[in-house]
């Protein structure tokens, strides 16, 4: 984050300022831009989708302390030798079988492990939400300096083809000159280098400008109209000493800012890991039911339709004489069980209690304990190198903004002398008294004293409203 900001702010720094705009034009204010960032940046877009995911797993923690029931279905054709399903007995036909089971399985205790887990997904759910927080409070900080960097730019445009004015016009004096054979024809054609100079910086200032709108737009995720023009909140505000101390504003930005929120949230979340990891050391108790049936394509009912006497090939002797002995065997007709029928008949169920004593696992158990406390501790130290980096930033950006302010009112004074000078070297050289060179140098010194000025009260602005940022404004 750090890192962004000085690498916007060289950016912004970089340009001169100044201000102009055609009111009938549309004006894009900073709130404007800021809105329109938050709602279509892809990188905040993406954030957002971040948290949702860990909303999501939070949601299916607390729903894994419900009992779990799954059913199965399978249905099947088997040839050649195979186990009748049925009669349990050998058979080598084809053979139409099929089963189906309900499954219920409910965790009874398993080391507070569940609650455990629901209070880390929470702390990283917070997490995540902190973070998105955070990315939006970037984003809007990166807006900021955006959009000033435009107001640099748009504004270093004006003064530069303000200051081709005021040289064109002196040019225009001395080509009458030059034509009526008066004065130093070396005076025209140095003016001509200037004027020449001084059109290349607008050229320069103009792409500075457009290639600033671009990077705005890709903040934004807009096109944004070439006619559009931006407020110029430099003119809103004045340049007071801001009136927060870097004590003040660090204590604000851990109060306020989403990133210390985060870290917290992020430790939170190893220390309830720890816990988690525990469990690993304790039983796991659980109660368990089942219910099942199944269906074979061989299965009949024998259905009594009859009898018949058989001879049973034994012989009685009565009276001398040898008789068979005959029997009655009841006659039967085999009928097929229909499907719905066999899975009524052929139901069954298991209910029961299981208790999973973890003995060795590889130590595995001590090992997953042993690196979630490195992770409190990773967090931990993260946590505070974030706060000391805030803490350094904080004190350079206040300094910087010191200086700013100091070299804010030293400059005013500095441009009263160089438009005296200015003044008066110009009246000197259109008498023909004084040379080019004073008059040039004499320009040049009020120009750049000007545009030293401008930019140091850009500069001071872009430090406040980085010190707001700090404090969570």
């Amino acid at each position: 984050m750090n890192k962004i900001v000085t690498l916007l702010i060289c950016l912004c720094l970089g340009k001169l300022v100044g201000f102009s705009q055609n009111e009938q034009q549309p004006i894009l204010t900073l709130d404007d831009c800021i809105e329109i960032a938050i709602k279509n940046n892809l990188d905040l877009k993406g954030n957002r989708l971040k948290a949702e995911s860990s909303g999501l797993n939070y949601q299916q923690s607390k729903t894994d302390v419900l009992p779990t029931l799954n059913m199965n279905y399978n249905f099947g054709i088997n040839n050649g030798r195979s186990i009748d399903p049925f009669t349990n007995s050998y058979i080598n036909q084809e053979l139409t079988f099929s089963n189906a089971g309900l499954f219920l399985d409910l965790n009874i205790f398993s080391g507070f492990r569940l609650k455990n887990e629901i209070e880390q997904n929470r702390f990283k759910m917070r997490a995540s939400e902190m973070e998105t927080e955070e990315a939006k409070q970037n984003l809007i900080l990166e807006v900021t300096l955006r959009f000033i960097q435009i107001l640099n730019n748009r504004d270093l445009v004006e003064l530069a083809k303000s200051n081709l004015q005021t040289t064109e016009a002196q040019l225009n004096r001395l080509l009458i000159n030059y034509k009526e054979g008066t004065g130093n024809p070396v005076d025209y054609t140095d003016m001509q280098g200037q004027v020449t100079i001084e059109q290349t910086r607008i050229i320069d200032a103009e792409l500075s400008l457009k290639s600033a709108i671009i990077s705005l737009k890709k903040l934004l995720n807009i096109n944004v109209d070439p006619g559009i023009t931006f407020e110029n909140i430099a003119g809103l505000l004045g340049v007071e000493k801001y009136p927060y101390s870097p004590t003040e504003i660090y204590n604000e930005a851990l109060q306020n800012l989403a990133t210390f929120k985060s870290k917290q949230f992020k430790i939170d979340a190893a220390t309830a890991g720890v816990k988690v990891a525990k469990s690993n050391y304790y039983p796991k108790v659980s109660l368990f039911g089942q219910l099942n049936s199944n269906y074979s394509s061989l299965a009949h009912v024998f259905n009594q339709t009859g009898s018949f006497i058989v001879q049973t090939g034994d012989f009685v002797s009565l009276d001398n004489q040898e008789h068979r002995v005959l029997r009655n065997e009841p006659q039967f007709e085999a009928t097929k069980i229909d499907y719905g029928e066999q899975l009524v008949s052929n139901l069954n169920s298991v209910a029961g209690l299981s208790i999973r004593f973890p003995l060795f696992n590889g130590f595995r158990a001590k090992n997953s304990f042993a690196l979630q406390k490195i992770k409190v501790k990773e967090t931990e130290i993260e946590q505070e190198q974030t706060k000391f980096d805030f803490k350094q930033s904080i004190e350079e950006a206040y300094n910087n903004m010191e200086s700013a302010y100091d070299r804010y009112h030293i400059l005013i004074n500095q441009i009263e002398a160089y438009e005296e000078s200015f003044r008066v070297n110009e009246v000197r050289f259109n008498n023909g008294v004084s040379n080019i060179v004073s008059y040039i140098t004499s320009k040049n010194n009020m120009d750049s004293s000007k545009l030293n000025l401008n930019k140091v009260k850009y500069e001071y602005l872009l430090r406040v409203k980085i010190l707001d940022y700090y404090r969570g404004i």
